[in-house]
């Protein structure tokens, strides 16, 4: 079964089938799925997914885009629901300046409270980084992240940059940019970052993989990104999709791995 590590079914886009669509995905294989928050009504709505459906969990945070809604009292709830059994994660947080708002200060003390939060409810976390490669990863290290762990979600940086989340253990957020023809830099950091440190993400409705680019993704897109995760490593993708699975298992501490 292969295991998603990153949809945001919260997202309005699914309300007229989500229920149908989450009720197919172990059908098609599927078998858990990280519902990440973004926002804290985007967390709110999480929750009771992960509560409907066994197969969801969730991880509790504010996207960048995100960050001027938050203030003390957001902090405190995202605490208290981090304590959650199926919370696994904080996230997604990091920094974005692919948009010029809001800030790169602002989104900079939130990040770093973020990540303080992970600390002290003793989570990994999920990262974002768009266009922001350098404060990213120096925030990251001033911080030491490496004693949280985590993903580096999505990832598109280079094989360089690469191995210096290698060198903090933390994990790699694969998806459908990886079918994309003209995305030569990602091939490259994918063959080069050990298969154990790879999970298949989708995140969904975003980035779907060719041969579906321009559609809604889903988790049911998963088979596009192993099979070309499988193509670049040389292995079948039975087998990218089982070391992925329990790298995810692992990173986010749901069973033995």
């Amino acid at each position: 079964m292969i295991f998603e590590s990153h949809a945001h079914y919260d997202d309005e886009v699914f309300d007229e089938d989500r229920e149908e669509l989450l009720a197919s995905l172990a059908g098609h294989g599927i078998g858990t799925v990280i519902n990440v928050g973004a926002s804290l009504s985007g967390c709110e709505q999480t929750l009771r997914l992960t509560e409907q459906y066994p197969f969801v969990y969730g991880a509790m945070g504010v996207h960048p885009s995100e960050t001027q809604e938050l203030n003390e009292e957001g902090m405190a709830w995202l605490r208290e629901q981090c304590a959650r059994e199926k919370i696994v994660a904080v996230g997604e947080i990091g920094l974005d300046y692919y948009w010029k708002e809001p800030e790169p200060a602002v989104q900079k003390k939130w990040f770093e409270r973020q990540l303080e939060l992970a600390r002290e409810v003793k989570l990994p976390v999920i990262i974002h980084s768009r266009d922001a490669a350098k404060d990213t990863l120096c925030m990251m290290q001033a911080l030491h992240a490496e004693e949280m762990g985590g993903v580096v979600h999505c990832y598109s940086y280079t094989k360089e940059l690469a191995r210096e989340y290698l060198e903090m253990d933390f994990y790699f957020g694969i998806g459908g940019v990886i079918t994309f023809k003209n995305a030569k830099k990602l091939k490259e950091a994918v063959a080069y970052i050990p298969l154990e440190k790879i999970l298949l993400e989708t995140d969904s409705p975003y980035l779907s993989p060719e041969p579906n680019r321009g559609k809604r993704n889903s988790s049911l897109n998963l088979p596009y990104i192993a099979e070309a995760v499988a193509q670049l490593k040389g292995v079948s993708c039975e087998e990218v999709v089982e070391i992925t699975r329990r790298n995810a298992e692992r990173l986010f501490r749901l069973r033995a791995a």
